[in-house]
């Protein structure tokens, strides 16, 4: 990579250190020195251990749980580095938590998502590159500039080795009404048919499978989701393929592993053949079940942090 005018530094606080030395590798960079802990009433300590002034900084930190936490931790080390004269202060969240409060659902709601967008604003950053948000309105509720990048790519490269030349045998299958947009995608890039899962939600997180649209008898199915977290709605919709559609094998993927409460469980006991996701967010040691395969997102973060630091396009990443 050849560099030009400012230093650039990557730096990482405690949700995703990972993702963070993967994209420096990716990159051929050190990664910038900080220390981020915690004193004993639990308020965040940030030190940055070397000096940023007039560098563009990159901060790698997902907001995932707890999510309250690695947000400080986030707003503390933008602020510190505001302080300390850093010339560009740009967020790489991998997964941007709050996402889902993006509307008034009922009366009296907060836009949550919203309020992340402005705190992260008022802190001092001066762009955020995020991937696969929720709902691609939150790129409207910040004043900075925001790169979404998708993971659709990683994704479907990778599933086109899985199927190679039996396209025929596969039916790309949208877990609910609200994924048939990224479904479709997935479709259109592997060359598989669609079937869709309609299905009633009678409170939150629990939800009822109905019907399914299309013809998945004998089929292996590709389930297609933007993230999992308490995986009802994956793990009702992959027990319908079985039983309701026939489906012969079921392989689900998705971008976000949040996997809360008995999600690990759910999965463990559905009839989910594999599972593919990203590594947006940190996968525990316990929660890593025999048929999970995680793909790296560093490749794709490290590319658009150097088009970013050189004032090129990112949207040709996805043409």
């Amino acid at each position: 990579m050849n560099f030009h005018g400012k230093n650039i530094k990557i730096f990482a606080a405690n949700a995703c250190p990972q993702v963070a030395r993967q994209i420096s590798e990716c990159l051929g960079l050190p990664m910038g020195k900080s220390e981020v802990t915690t004193f004993s009433d639990g308020e965040v300590s940030i030190s940055l251990l070397e000096s940023v002034r007039g560098s563009e900084c990159f901060i790698v930190q997902s907001t995932c749980g707890p999510v309250n936490n690695n947000i400080m931790e986030l707003l503390i080390m933008i602020d510190a580095m505001k302080r300390a004269s850093a010339a560009r202060i740009t967020a790489v969240i991998p997964y941007f938590g709050y996402a889902r409060q993006d509307r008034k659902a009922k009366a009296r709601d907060p836009i949550s998502a919203k309020l992340v967008a402005d705190l992260i604003t008022a802190a001092g950053a001066d762009r955020v590159l995020t991937m696969d948000l929720h709902a691609a309105q939150i790129q409207g509720f910040f004043n900075i500039p925001l790169d979404h990048l998708l993971g659709s790519p990683l994704l479907i490269s990778y599933l086109k080795k899985r199927i190679g030349a039996n396209i025929k045998d596969y039916v790309v299958v949208s877990p609910d009404l609200g994924s048939v947009t990224r479904a479709r995608n997935f479709t259109a890039r592997l060359g598989c048919p669609l079937a869709i899962i309609d299905k009633r939600r009678q409170r939150a997180n629990v939800s009822e499978v109905m019907n399914i649209i299309g013809d998945v008898s004998g089929k292996k199915i590709i389930l297609v989701d933007d993230m999992i977290d308490t995986a009802g709605t994956l793990c009702n919709a992959a027990v319908a393929l079985r039983e309701k559609g026939g489906a012969a094998e079921i392989m689900a993927c998705a971008t976000h592993a949040v996997l809360s409460g008995p999600a690990v469980e759910r999965i463990k006991n559905s009839p989910i053949d594999e599972l593919v996701l990203l590594d947006t967010i940190p996968m525990p040691e316990e929660k890593m079940l025999p048929n999970f395969t995680i793909l790296p997102t560093a490749p794709l973060f490290a590319e658009a942090i150097e088009r970013i630091y050189e004032d090129k396009p990112v949207s040709p990443m996805f043409v």
